[in-house]
Formats: structure tokens, sequence, C-alpha cells
């Protein structure tokens, strides 16, 4: 039986785990979001970059743990996490999460510590404006947007006015650091294939 939802009504997270399919969505602010699978490139830029922080945090013994797309991050307002209350849930491609009493069986409540959104025509204009106020919003202390066909990153960090800085771009060769790891950095030549 196919699942016919209406996407101009706004939801809970309580009916996001009523709909048992295989289509990928997101709910921001109640209102469900579709996205396609991703391109290959986009597949292999994930890979790389899951892959980079998981061998990063595994050396330096972190207390920290990456989780890459598809895995649910609920961000509740005003610390309500009754599921009927929530009405945000994303699935960033990659995230990064060391208070670990967020994790619970379904994913994360509340803010990871990073975020990090691979840009694709589908998803762009929302990884840009919604998701980065979202990001904000909810307190995400870096966020890296990942520009997959100029093979450059936007790194942007929350400053103690609880906004998002302008940003710093890297390409074409160098290394990233990773603001949340204090020292650590993934070269540009590990990410883009």
């Amino acid at each position: 039986m196919e699942l016919i939802l209406d996407l101009k009504k706004r939801y809970t997270y309580a009916d996001y785990l009523t709909w048992m399919d295989e289509v990928r969505r997101e709910l921001i602010e109640g209102f469900i979001k579709l996205f396609p699978a991703p391109r290959p490139v986009h597949a292999k830029i994930s890979y790389n970059i899951t892959w980079n922080l998981g061998a990063i945090l595994k050396k330096n013994k972190g207390k920290c743990e990456v989780y890459y797309a598809p895995f649910d991050v609920r961000l509740p307002k005003n610390g309500e996490t009754a599921y009927d209350k929530i009405y945000t849930v994303v699935q960033p491609d990659i995230c990064v999460i060391c208070d670990l009493s967020k994790i619970d069986e379904r994913g994360c409540c509340g803010a990871p510590d990073m975020i990090i959104e691979i840009i694709s025509p589908s998803t762009g204009k929302r990884d840009l404006n919604e998701k980065f106020a979202l990001y904000e919003e909810s307190g995400v202390k870096e966020y890296w947007v990942v520009y997959p066909d100029s093979k450059a990153i936007t790194v942007f960090l929350l400053q103690d006015d609880g906004k998002y800085d302008a940003g710093i771009v890297y390409e074409f060769e160098g290394q990233v650091p990773i603001h949340i790891f204090d020292g650590c950095t993934i070269d540009l030549h590990d990410i883009f294939p």
C-alpha cells in the first residue's frame, strides 16, 4: 500500500515514526522535505570524510562518535523531547556527536557538535538556507558545506552570540581544520575523489 502524505500539513516526529516506507524525507518545522538518493560523487565524498573523521577519533581516543545518513537527528525546541512535540528531524550527510547522552535507539536528540552537508542540485538551497538557519538556531558548533563540483568546503563556526561567522572557504589543496577537535585537520586531497 502506497503511503500518501499531505506536503502542506504539519507533522510531528511521532507521525514520522509511522511512515514505514523507503522514501528519504526530513521534517523541518513540521513540514516534509523529500530528497532523492545521492549521486555517486556525493556518496564517495561522504565516505571519505566519514572515514577520515573516524580515523581521527580512533587515533586520539576521542569520546565523540561520527554518524552518516540515513541517521535521524531530532532538533527539539524549548527542551521538549516528547515525540509528538518535536517538529524537526533531519538526516545530515555526516554528524559528530560528543555528548553521547544525546544518542538513543532512534538516533540523536539535540544538536550534534558538527554537521556536514554535501551540496547536490536537489538539496543545495535547503542546505544553504533552511538548514543553515536551523543548525545555527539549534546550536551546532561547526557546520561544513561541501561543494563536490568545485571541490571546496565552507566552514561556519558558531560564535558566542549564537550566530555563525561569515565562513571560511577551503579549496584546491591544503588542510581543513576541524575546530571541535583542537589541532586536527583533514587534507582536501583525502576528501575529493
